[in-house]
């Protein structure tokens, strides 16, 4: 579903994944439960950001005919999770896509300035050509998506693409303002950023959820 006041911004709003997140977003569900839930959110989100890919024919044959078939044609993609959080999203989507290659960015939000602080960045070599996918379950201020696309891009990637299980409207402009060429695909967009950064309604710290460092 297209959002009129964000251009780059696409809602899915399957009823599996509106299902799925309403549970996530529960504080009472464990956190066992919860890295099933986004792993799963991430699967359904990945059939929609993947729908335009190209494909190309290839013959084939059944155990019954030959036949001509489709398969996507071009160089394969990489998934790039935003350290720690976007792990979570990882999982589900490559066993999806099994010939997706992973790279990782590292970046935390401080939080007294709500600013991203870079620590880590890998991605396969030689495959700047790759559809990347860029991972995170929060886009709240939109500083560490908004870094973490400049670094690809600064690394020369060229096709790139943020999927986030919630998004706050404050992100989602930043990065319409500093990427306007990157379509960034949630299930939610949320109502605001509080006044320490977190998404309202949200879903708490989905890092902290995952790995069960802090009870939201």
């Amino acid at each position: 579903m297209a959002e009129p006041r964000f251009p780059n911004l696409i809602v899915l709003d399957h009823p599996l994944i509106q299902h799925k997140l309403t549970i996530l977003r529960d504080r009472e569900t464990s956190t066992r439960d919860f890295k099933q839930l986004v792993s799963e959110i991430a699967v359904l989100m990945a059939y929609e950001a993947t729908k335009d890919l190209a494909t190309q024919p290839v013959e084939i044959e059944t155990p019954l005919e030959r036949m001509t078939g489709r398969q996507v044609s071009g160089k394969k993609l990489t998934l790039v999770p935003i350290l720690r959080a976007g792990l979570g999203m990882v999982e589900g989507i490559a066993h999806l896509i099994p010939s997706a290659r992973v790279g990782h960015i590292g970046l935390y939000r401080d939080h007294d300035t709500l600013k991203p602080v870079d620590y880590y960045f890998k991605i396969p070599a030689a495959e700047l050509e790759r559809d990347f996918y860029v991972l995170d379950p929060m886009l709240a201020t939109g500083g560490s998506g908004v870094a973490a696309v400049s670094t690809l891009k600064g690394a020369g990637a060229r096709r790139i693409r943020f999927l986030s299980i919630v998004a706050a409207p404050e992100g989602v402009r930043r990065m319409l303002d500093a990427h306007p060429d990157v379509p960034i695909y949630t299930a939610a967009l949320d109502r605001q950023l509080n006044d320490v950064g977190y998404i309202l309604p949200g879903l708490g710290d989905a890092g902290d959820r995952l790995f069960g460092t802090r009870h939201q």
